[in-house]
């Protein structure tokens, strides 16, 4: 079997205590939607998309307002015991706002600036300067984020120009990607001009079709080591933003590009802001590359599988482990890396169970009406009754406590031996 490429090299980043880059694993991004002036509904928005899994979280700063409670926020998050890194997205007046506000620029753990829209004219160089310096000054890192939908137009007028001069020209895609990458380089070139050093850089370079992010990021990981920030720019809602996410980043990941990511998902109205972060997750889990959550294993069901328990004991097992990973990622080290199987029939059920750490093959049409388990590999109980569900998920609790936890309690030794008594017993 094919494992992903080796890993590109990459100068490592610290932001706020988080490695992006280098020899950390990849990490996941999010980022808010509130107003950031209302610092209570962006502190419960952060803290919400932290527990989902977001290792960092980039809030929009675009006036004073937002930019004044910025530090109020930080603070409100610490009085949480959250320290999870927040990244100012600056665009426009982002070197008027960190000048003006020094706490904001001080509490930030990154500033995200788009050289596409930090000035124009005359005004460009002075006012990324300026950015540069204050990012000097309270020793912060800085993402220069490139964006198809704000480009700037001096530079792809130029290199069209340029374009048109060629004896074989490039196509009008390949000269847009070119304008990307360079506007990128040009810019970090011009930020190590001014003093931060490369381990203070991350780039991005996001378009919105998936065959262009996929050329665009390979070429600039050709041509640079700084760490690369992974992102398909409005990508979409539901399915088609998942799909198209996935099948760009999944490609780029795969040929070892890309040091952390976001999945920029439009949520549904009122929708959950965390889908982004459960995306990101499941996508690098999915691959490989890390692991965050434990895996249900579960068959898709066909003619053989007329009961609907197995479908309901899956998602049970899934939502509860999901739901409890927060606190158990304290209470249980390594319990991500469980693997549950729930299986409607004998074909694939037995098989299936005794790969996963603890599996249950539930009966299917025509079969016995018993649910033998498995635990690592071997046969532990056969259950039968109304509430085969119910014992199963104690099951899978005392196996993580035992497993993963300090021991179990003398009452739950006790009742996981009457679950396991009644083993093949008819």
């Amino acid at each position: 079997m094919a494992g992903p490429s080796e890993r590109r090299k990459s100068v490592g980043v610290d932001v706020g205590g988080v490695m992006v880059g280098g020899d950390a694993p990849v990490v996941v991004q999010s980022m808010t939607n509130t107003d950031t002036a209302d610092v209570e509904a962006t502190v419960r928005q952060i803290l919400a998309l932290h527990r989902a899994g977001s290792e960092i979280v980039r809030i929009t700063v675009d006036r004073d307002e937002a930019a004044a409670a910025v530090p109020h926020i930080r603070e409100r998050l610490l009085k949480f015991g959250t320290d999870v890194p927040i990244v100012g997205d600056f665009h426009y007046i982002g070197h008027k706002l960190l000048t003006d506000h020094p706490a904001c620029a001080e509490a930030l753990a990154k500033y995200r600036i788009n050289p596409g829209n930090v000035g124009f004219r005359d005004k460009r160089d002075t006012q990324f300067t300026t950015l540069i310096e204050l990012a000097l000054k309270h020793d912060k890192p800085v993402r220069i984020g490139v964006n198809w939908g704000s480009l700037d137009q001096e530079l792809l007028t130029r290199l069209m120009d340029e374009n048109n001069e060629r004896p074989d020209p490039w196509s009008a895609a390949h000269v847009m990607r070119e304008a990307i990458i360079r506007s990128a380089l040009l810019s970090a070139a011009r930020a190590e001009e001014i003093g931060l050093g490369r381990d203070r850089i991350i780039l991005s370079t996001k378009v919105s079709d998936v065959q262009n992010l996929i050329a665009v990021y390979r070429e600039l990981g050709q041509r640079c080591d700084y760490a690369l920030h992974l992102g398909l720019t409005e990508a979409g809602m539901g399915s088609k933003g998942i799909v198209a996410s996935s099948a760009a980043m999944g490609i780029l990941l795969q040929q070892g590009i890309g040091d952390t990511i976001r999945i920029s998902l439009t949520p549904e109205p009122d929708g959950d802001r965390t889908l982004e972060v459960k995306v990101a997750q499941e996508l690098l889990q999915t691959m490989g590359f890390r692991q965050f959550v434990p895996v249900v294993a579960a068959c898709p069901g066909c003619g053989r599988t007329t009961s609907t328990t197995f479908q309901s004991l899956a998602k049970d097992i899934q939502d509860h482990l999901s739901t409890s990973m927060p606190e158990w990622r304290e209470k249980y080290p390594g319990v991500e890396n469980l693997s549950v199987a729930v299986m409607g029939c004998i074909v694939n059920g037995p098989g299936e169970s005794k790969h996963a750490d603890i599996g249950i093959s539930l009966p299917g049409t025509g079969e016995a009406p018993a649910a033998p388990v498995f635990i690592d590999g071997k046969k532990a109980a056969t259950l039968r009754g109304a509430d085969v569900a119910e014992q199963f998920k104690q099951m899978v609790a005392n196996y993580i406590e035992r497993r993963f936890g300090a021991g179990l309690s003398e009452r739950q030794v006790d009742a996981e031996h009457q679950i396991l008594d009644p083993v093949d017993q008819g």
